[in-house]
């Protein structure tokens, strides 16, 4: 009985957030197919995500690779045609890992971290979709190239190390208006001539997709309150 009631609610929640984000995009004349969403699943184990997966969902993000390597490899078996998104900072020695792993890495914030995977990307074979993350309100402890840097960067690492970066991502600061850097954050992404935003948590989504997100990453507003760990 529990565990029906967990997924459930686990349905009942997606269901809201994608009813919600198709709402959003509708009022701002956008195609509601054009924004795709991320259930972000850090710390949540197998047992959560298996609801969620059997609802629909196919999209999921995760911060760690260590962790995802726990409880991902099993699932995608299951589930194929599932996509895994790396949203945290990557290190370059879990780069690597995350090449085999993710599908979609959003975190390309250095360029150290752009030659190792570059480096990775030839020497496993496959290429995961990549995005630079931004760190928009240049907060000296947030990852993410600077705003200033962020062309440039775009371009070395297309130009140079020959990787396709489809989009840009951001995290604003909690203590800011989220509305002005994702507005931002699009008029970046026109400067470096690519056409993927990932922006937009669970407390301000419906705000990103009225700015252009065409990824937005949710977590809580899914999966219920997040387990410690």
């Amino acid at each position: 009985m529990t565990r029906a009631t967990s997924t459930d609610s686990a349905a009942a929640r997606l269901a809201e957030v994608r009813a919600r984000i198709a709402d959003a995009a509708r009022e701002v004349g956008r195609d509601p197919s054009e924004v795709h969403l991320v259930a972000v699943s850090k710390t949540f184990g197998a047992e959560a995500i298996i609801p969620v997966i059997e609802a629909g969902q196919r999209i999921f993000g995760e911060n760690r690779v260590q962790e995802a390597q726990g409880k991902w490899p099993a699932l995608k078996e299951r589930w194929p045609d599932i996509e895994l998104h790396l949203i945290g900072p990557l290190q370059s020695n879990k780069a690597r890992d995350a090449v085999k792993l993710f599908d979609v890495i959003q975190t390309i914030d250095r360029p150290k971290i752009a030659r190792v995977v570059s480096r990775e990307i030839s020497e496993i074979g496959r290429s995961p979709r990549l995005l630079v993350q931004v760190n928009t309100g240049e907060e000296p402890n947030k990852a993410g190239i600077a705003p200033t840097e962020a062309v440039d960067f775009t371009r070395y690492c297309q130009d140079e190390l020959g990787l396709h970066i489809e989009g840009l991502m951001c995290i604003p600061p909690i203590d800011e208006e989220p509305a002005i850097h994702f507005a931002f954050l699009a008029k970046l992404a026109d400067q470096c001539g690519v056409s993927r935003l990932s922006m937009g948590m669970s407390a301000d989504y419906e705000t990103a997709v009225e700015f252009g997100a065409t990824w937005v990453r949710v977590g809580s507003a899914i999966f219920g309150p997040r387990e410690k760990g």
